[in-house]
């Protein structure tokens, strides 16, 4: 019984690696025998490395006996080179070019090593074979060049297909955390939208301006709930966020902290802007028509402001201005005081 012998992994064999391309590569006996005359033989153990992608190179070798592969590496399959097959004659033809493959021997192999001198004299001594030499070189070079513009084209479909599931997936991702921080009644940002834009202060606040807050609270919410219900009382909280937009610029932020209790952080040149704008909030809100079933009823609010002391946090910023709000609401509401924070003394008067 003849013994059978498992496949070497590392052997290469007619075809393999290129397809049809590798029988282009394929040197006929003749050829052989005009490049042995020119070259050098050079040995090589499984392992050893030619040259490397990138590199500039001058030299054309042809495989004796062996298994060399190509990497070409970003992602094109790489090809093993056997016995009577060429690789790196771009290098000839042109000079100077750089590698587009890396070159290593997967067994202990022989090359013939063709250098640029040893070329153009066979061009000179055997014209006719090296021109048909040539020939089938570019022929496959222009078809490996064809079958790598279609690998891009793939590539690149798969690329902006990976692109647009990204923006999809970054969408998705910002609509959730817009609607994680904004809230659901009156779509101004509710505590935590609050809390990421001050996180963020660094970047959006104006070196020329300072902060300024207003605690805003509707003045007998409760009464109008339990009178006309909780879907008149949304009603009316939709039409303050309205009014609370209407004021403000650019710079600002609202937020609806629960229930009927707002706060709008602005940016301001001084303490006297900010009552101001408070007071502008404080007439526009009397001013408000509502709709049936609350026609008639007169809305109001009180507001107590705070100039915000850069080095403090919001919690001192809350607090101070809360002081401010909670003494509005006990003089009856329906106006504003704004105070300097941290200062206990008498407040800017307000409407």
């Amino acid at each position: 019984m003849s013994e059978v012998h498992e496949p070497d992994p590392n052997e290469c064999t007619a075809g393999q690696g290129d397809g049809a391309g590798n029988e282009a590569r394929r040197l006929s006996d003749f050829e052989m025998n005009v490049f042995r005359l020119v070259a050098e033989k050079r040995r090589l153990s499984a392992g050893d490395q030619l040259f490397r992608r990138g590199e500039l190179g001058r030299t054309m070798y042809v495989i004796e006996s062996g298994c060399i592969q190509l990497d070409f590496g970003d992602g094109l399959r790489d090809k093993r080179l056997g016995a009577r097959e060429f690789f790196g004659e771009l290098a000839l033809f042109i000079g100077d070019h750089a590698r587009l493959a890396s070159a290593s021997a997967l067994s202990d192999a022989e090359v013939l090593v063709i250098v640029h001198a040893d070329f153009d004299a066979l061009l000179d001594d055997e014209p006719a074979i090296m021109a048909r030499f040539m020939r089938r070189s570019f022929t496959y070079l222009v078809a490996s060049e064809q079958r790598l513009i279609t690998h891009l084209k793939r590539r690149n479909e798969e690329l902006l297909l990976t692109l647009d599931s990204l923006r999809q997936t970054r969408t998705k991702l910002t609509s959730a955390e817009r609607m994680v921080q904004t809230d659901e009644l009156t779509s101004l940002h509710n505590r935590r939208g609050l809390y990421a834009h001050l996180e963020d202060r660094a970047r959006w606040q104006k070196p020329n301006l300072g902060l300024g807050l207003l605690l805003i609270d509707l003045d007998n919410f409760k009464q109008i709930n339990d009178q006309y219900g909780h879907v008149a009382g949304d009603r009316v909280l939709e039409l303050l966020a309205a009014q609370i937009k209407r004021s403000m610029t650019s710079l600002d932020l609202a937020c609806r902290l629960g229930g009927d209790e707002f706060a709008l952080l602005l940016q301001v040149a001084e303490p006297a802007e900010l009552a101001a704008r408070a007071r502008s909030l404080v007439e526009g809100v009397r001013r408000l028509v509502l709709p049936d079933p609350l026609a008639g009823v007169s809305l109001s609010i009180s507001v107590g402001g705070v100039w915000c002391e850069p080095e403090a946090s919001w919690s001192i910023w809350y607090s101070q201005a809360d002081d401010v709000l909670y003494r509005v609401k006990a003089e009856g509401g329906d106006h504003c005081q704004v105070a300097p924070a941290g200062d206990q003394g008498p407040r800017l008067p307000g409407n």
